[in-house]
């Protein structure tokens, strides 16, 4: 078949150096597939380095604890991915003997592996021959067959495995499943695609009918939900403040903040006094507080918007557990507010 050929052989001569790819372990390759998770891989080649310095085995990282995994985690996002990772990194290294599972059904068992992660590690590590389907592959196969199928649905996620797996060379399945990602990521891209060199643009039916940036096709999202969130931010005379870790199935959950009051709509000093957060913290009546911010910071997440404002709070005495200021550092915390204590504790940083 043409496909494979041709794309392997682009590959070859255009595939980045990068260092999950020198291997053919299950733990690096699983650790990559992980962390480029809805990440771009110039994001999160430096987080890989990191992680497979401070945890080169599997071992090293399912011993680690889970703030410590979280704090080096910090800033990549999605955080149930380093939940996740922690927890099955504890189920291969002390349930299975540090052996990850040698095939794609086995490896689905996996908490946090899907049907893409599972095909990767199959294929490249132990040649099973299974077609890897991602954000990439959607784009190259879509637009080459022109396919409207929408990418994020039931029907469009069945039709364009069978595709896939119908093209991949069964022969090579690890060479072919790089292949067509690296391809999507570095050719045919989202936005101005290199049409004119593409090694396909003679069987492209996309760009025959001048369709390259209608595909692929996405049922729209549900409506973003806009979020008010206020921090108090303590800063007691003592140097001390207060720091709260996030429960429950929402975002951030096991990350560290400092205490929230969520309100319906941006709020005013009287109406934050008068929340049952903020006289539950507060130990006596004198005290003062501040807005840092008179502008929300608009952090976007994918179905939510969180328009955030930071109240700095003094005061002698609080009804809550303090640590020092400066220890906030060590504490793994959403990105919205490692950007506030850059901000806020310059020197900490340094």
């Amino acid at each position: 078949m043409v496909f494979p050929k041709r794309l392997t052989h682009w590959y070859l001569q255009n595939k980045r150096d990068l260092p999950w790819r020198k291997v053919h372990e299950p733990y690096q390759i699983w650790l990559s597939e992980i962390m480029l998770q809805q990440t771009r891989i110039e994001q999160g080649l430096p987080y890989y380095k990191k992680f497979i310095e401070a945890y080169p085995t599997v071992f090293h990282l399912a011993k680690a604890p889970q703030d410590e995994v979280l704090k080096l985690w910090q800033g990549l996002g999605y955080y149930s991915r380093a939940r996740n990772l922690h927890e099955t990194a504890k189920h291969v290294a002390f349930d299975l003997n540090g052996k990850f599972p040698d095939n794609y059904k086995g490896l689905l068992k996996l908490k946090g592996v899907g049907d893409y992660t599972a095909s990767a590690i199959a294929s490249i590590c132990y040649g099973e021959p299974v077609a890897v389907v991602d954000g990439n592959v959607y784009r190259v196969l879509s637009r080459i067959f022109e396919i409207d199928t929408p990418i994020n649905n039931t029907a469009g996620i069945k039709e364009f495995k069978i595709l896939a797996q119908e093209l991949l060379d069964e022969k090579d399945p690890a060479t072919f499943n790089q292949a067509i990602m690296e391809f999507g990521a570095l050719h045919c891209k989202p936005q101005n695609p290199k049409c004119d060199s593409c090694p396909f643009n003679d069987m492209c039916l996309a760009l025959k009918n001048d369709r390259v940036k209608e595909l692929p096709v996405k049922l729209k999202k549900s409506k973003v939900k806009k979020r008010f969130f206020n921090y108090l931010v303590f800063d007691l005379k003592d140097e001390s403040t207060i720091l709260e870790q996030r429960k429950g199935k929402g975002i951030w959950n096991g990350l560290y903040q400092f205490p929230l009051v969520e309100t319906e709509s941006l709020s005013d000093e009287e109406e934050l006094k008068s929340q049952d957060k903020f006289t539950d913290l507060i130990g006596g009546d004198e005290f003062s507080i501040e807005l840092y911010n008179q502008k929300p910071v608009v952090h976007k997440l994918s179905h939510q918007h969180l328009y955030t404002r930071f109240w700095i709070v003094n005061t002698t005495e609080v009804k809550k557990p303090k640590i020092a200021l400066q220890e906030v550092i060590d504490y793994p915390v959403p990105v919205l507010i490692e950007n506030f204590l850059n901000e806020y504790l310059p020197d900490a940083y340094k």
